[in-house]
């Protein structure tokens, strides 16, 4: 069996929080999950989880107009630069803060970030000059009086606007002009939402949150401001010109200063200049303003405005409502062409396809994504992940399918080749504990805690079945046999194992005996076995046959509670999770222990904000709550209350390897040590939170008695958790399914990505090129590892090479 298992896709979770926008072709959306990006082709219908990950959640992104390079900004303001042919991080930056805003220029030569009440513009690698500047600043803005929520850049790609919660909307060039440093326009009473210039113009469009949008009019044409060079001094273009030469060390307070001295300048100028600057100075005037939102405003005054996209050549707008409600309308008369309501969530964010024909819209309180055409009034994708955590997981018997059930009691059916869900099922009315699938493929039985377990048609995508017991009992784990026959259900408050008939759904026997709550059961996968295994939190393992209508059973003793139990695939061996973090086989006929895993120290630690022990004590409280065997039975893979999965060879009882399901410290326990800064004589400081906006309302106190939103709604970080691991039948790949969602790792995964090879002979091999180094010979097997492009390959003969022979021409010559 082979171990070389790479991430591939994340399914379950479909959008979290951030930007949504189109690819340049309008044929995908990229969406943030999380501190990965998901690309979701609508042509194609399917979705792929770039290799990229971050150390904290996405919040801005933007594509370069290229489509080439995607500038990804996560909630701590750390950005990055990643290419989208290669999905290989270009570059890297820090911003000092949360950036609420990026994007770039129309002619793609800088992009601009909206850091609290700055504006950073930078330049951005261009395709015409073959140049790459890595984050070099060229203007700094720092003229808004509170916190920059949006900006948008002019066609020419020489103007910005920039909105800001001081109801203001502000408008700056790139280039150091004359006649022109910045203009302010007021008019809304509450903080801008959505800046918008028109194409090929400088007329205005701006949206706030409480639903006004005011136009506004230039009185100067783009053409103007365009051919503004000549305006321009000669001796502010010297200083203009000026290069630093550090790319990332940019000292901002030399930019803010040189932008003051411009401002400074001006009346040091010629007459000729000064007329005229007062001949081409830009002015707006307002032209109307509409209140979009009065008819939703006066049903619940709490509805805000929190999402808005203007498309520049259909001239439409898309407003989203903190209420799941979207409008669309047509300027500049503002007529409204449809109205939605897609949820009772907050809309984060929206997006219009380049064409103007789709409309993306993203809630990130439920993790819902879709692509409405409002044309024909019909939905090109509609995705929703759970909302709560994923509980449990079931691979179909061919790995094309897998089911997954969680908290918020929906079942949903995932295609892996694809990434998208085709059927959400809805009838549990409370947590999902426990899926299996048929061996024939054909339905699947899910158990959960309101007391039924329910069969489902893969079909005609129906429940046909639902088994309950004589009393209310809460089923903690469900399992089917060989046969498919047979279902049985274990209890979390009644001690009992209850077994029906699928094909009647008829109570056949109810096996007692388990003094604790059981936690997992097993049929054997053998025809010619009817065993049924049973955990439960009573140190036992019980074997029970389902065929006899006896109830006796055969009961193994263990050092601790049982959390899990499954057989190997040929049905000769059992192995059983314990609460003391073991993983102990047993043979299914003898009841004799056969190998014996201690793990604990393999899944980490992961203290939280919240503990108050050390990490030591802390590991002491790790078990394994899901394993799986592979699909050949010499390994096991494990997972807990942890960001490690653990695959174990059986026969050495090793680990061989350890994945780390991410890397996201937006997630609690992701480390294992607290940062000392934090921790003062009152407690840890991270969990002290800044009580400002919440779903578009205000928190917090203004008046004596008068309190805005829910004082009690806390912020709590989701701490990081494997609830569920399952290897494929193939054995190609294994599903993990995580706080993040479901994560399928595969051997496959990555080959396109990575490995390219070149030019490739017959000799061109690991054990040629080893051979090479032995004699000494540094250049053909250099050249002979770079063709076959293995990184670990390319290290070895980076490493052998001596230091004396790295001169200019020695490679050349010993290649020749």
């Amino acid at each position: 069996m082979k171990f070389n298992f790479k991430f591939q896709n994340l399914l379950g979770t479909v959008y979290k929080k951030g930007d949504i926008l189109f690819t340049n072709d309008g044929n995908c959306v990229i969406s943030p999950v999380g501190n990965k990006i998901t690309v979701y082709n609508l042509k194609q219908n399917k979705s792929n989880t770039l290799s990229v990950e971050s150390n904290y959640n996405y919040t801005a992104i933007d594509v370069s107009p290229n489509g080439a390079v995607l500038l990804a900004i996560n909630e701590k303001g750390e950005a990055q630069m990643v290419s989208l042919l290669t999905c290989a991080v270009i570059h890297r930056y820090k911003f000092k803060h949360q950036v609420n805003a990026v994007k770039f220029s129309p002619d793609g030569k800088y992009f601009a970030a909206c850091c609290r009440e700055t504006v950073f513009v930078m330049s951005a690698p261009c395709k015409f000059t073959g140049e790459y500047r890595s984050f070099e600043m060229k203007r700094v803005f720092r003229k808004a009086h509170d916190e920059v929520t949006c900006l948008d850049w002019s066609t020419c790609s020489k103007v910005l606007a920039v909105g800001s919660k001081d109801t203001t909307t502000k408008i700056y060039t790139v280039d150091y002009l004359d006649n022109f440093n910045m203009y302010a326009l007021s008019g809304h009473t509450d903080k801008i939402i959505g800046t918008f210039f028109e194409k090929k113009s400088l007329d205005l469009i701006t949206v706030s949150r409480n639903g006004q949008v005011c136009m506004w009019e230039a009185s100067i044409d783009s053409d103007d401001l365009v051919v503004s060079d000549v305006q321009i001094s000669h001796k502010k273009r010297r200083k203009v010109m000026k290069e630093d030469d550090s790319d990332d060390d940019i000292n901002e307070k030399d930019v803010i200063e040189k932008d003051k001295e411009q401002e400074g300048s001006d009346d040091n100028e010629d007459n000729t200049e000064m007329k005229v600057e007062d001949e081409k100075r830009l002015h707006y005037k307002k032209l109307g303003r509409h209140y979009i939102g009065d008819a939703i405003r006066n049903a619940d005054r709490k509805v805000k405005l929190t999402a808005a996209q203007y498309h520049k050549d259909t001239k439409m707008l898309v407003t989203g409502f903190s209420n799941g409600t979207f409008f669309l309308h047509e300027l500049p008369d503002v007529n409204l062409v449809h109205s939605l309501n897609v949820s009772e969530h907050r809309i984060g964010s929206a997006a219009l396809s380049p064409h103007g024909d789709w409309l993306a819209l993203a809630c990130p309180h439920i993790g819902q994504l879709l692509v409405w055409e409002w044309q024909s009034e019909q939905y090109v994708m509609k995705q929703q992940g759970h909302t709560f955590d994923m509980t449990c997981l079931a691979y179909s018997p061919d790995g094309l399918y897998i089911v997954t059930g969680g908290y918020d009691g929906k079942v949903k059916v995932w295609n892996t080749s694809t990434g998208f869900c085709f059927v959400t099922f809805v009838e549990h009315k409370s947590t999902v504990t426990g899926i299996t699938f048929s061996a024939n493929k054909k339905f699947f039985v899910s158990s959960s805690l309101d007391g039924t377990v329910r069969c489902y048609d893969l079909t005609r995508y129906r429940n046909f079945r639902t088994m309950t017991s004589p009393s209310l009992v809460q089923f903690s784990c469900v399992a089917l046999d060989s046969s498919s026959e047979l279902c049985a259900a274990g209890g979390q408050d009644v001690f009992d194992i209850y077994i029906w008939s699928v094909k009647f759904g008829k109570l056949l026997e109810v096996l007692g005996g388990h003094e604790a709550p059981v936690s997992c059961l097993a049929f054997s996968p053998s025809l010619a076995s009817s065993k049924l295994a049973s955990a439960s939190w009573d140190k036992t393992v019980r074997l029970w046959d389902s065929i006899e209508t006896t109830t006796e059973s055969e009961t193994i003793q263990l050092t601790s509670d049982a959390l899990q139990v499954v057989f190997r695939p040929d049905g000769n061996e059992i192995a059983v999770s314990t609460l003391d973090g073991n993983i102990t086989m047993f043979n299914p006929t003898t009841s004799e222990q056969t190998a014996s895993i201690e793990g604990r120290n393999d899944l980490g630690s992961g203290r939280a904000d919240t503990d108050l022990i050390t990490p030591e004590k802390m590991l002491k409280t790790k078990a394994f709550t899901s394993i799986c065997y592979s699909a050949d039975g010499t390994c096991i893979l494990g997972g807990g209350n942890s960001k490690h999965v653990c695959l174990y060879s059986i026969r050495e009882a090793i680990l061989i390897r350890k994945f780390v399901i991410t890397q996201n410290q937006s997630l609690d326990a992701v480390n294992d040590f607290i940062n000392r800064r934090l921790l003062t004589e009152f407690g840890n400081m991270a969990l002290v939170e800044e009580r400002t906006e919440l779903e578009g309302a205000d928190v917090n106190i203004r008046l004596p008695g008068v309190k805005h939103g829910d004082m009690a709604d806390r912020n709590v970080k989701p701490e990081v958790r494997v609830h569920c691991v399952r290897f494929s039948p193939t054995g190609e790949t294994f599903a993990v399914a995580a706080t993040e969602g479901l994560l399928l790792y595969s051997q496959n995964a990555g080959i396109d990505g990575t490995f390219r090879p070149y030019r490739l002979e017959s000799g061109s091999t690991p054990y040629a090129m080893r051979q090479l180094l032995e004699e000494k010979s540094w250049g053909p097997a250099l050249v002979g590892s770079l063709q076959l492009n293995e990184l670990t390959l390319i290290q070895e003969c980076v490493e052998t090479i001596p230091y004396n022979d790295i001169t200019a021409g020695v490679i050349g010559c010993k290649t020749q």
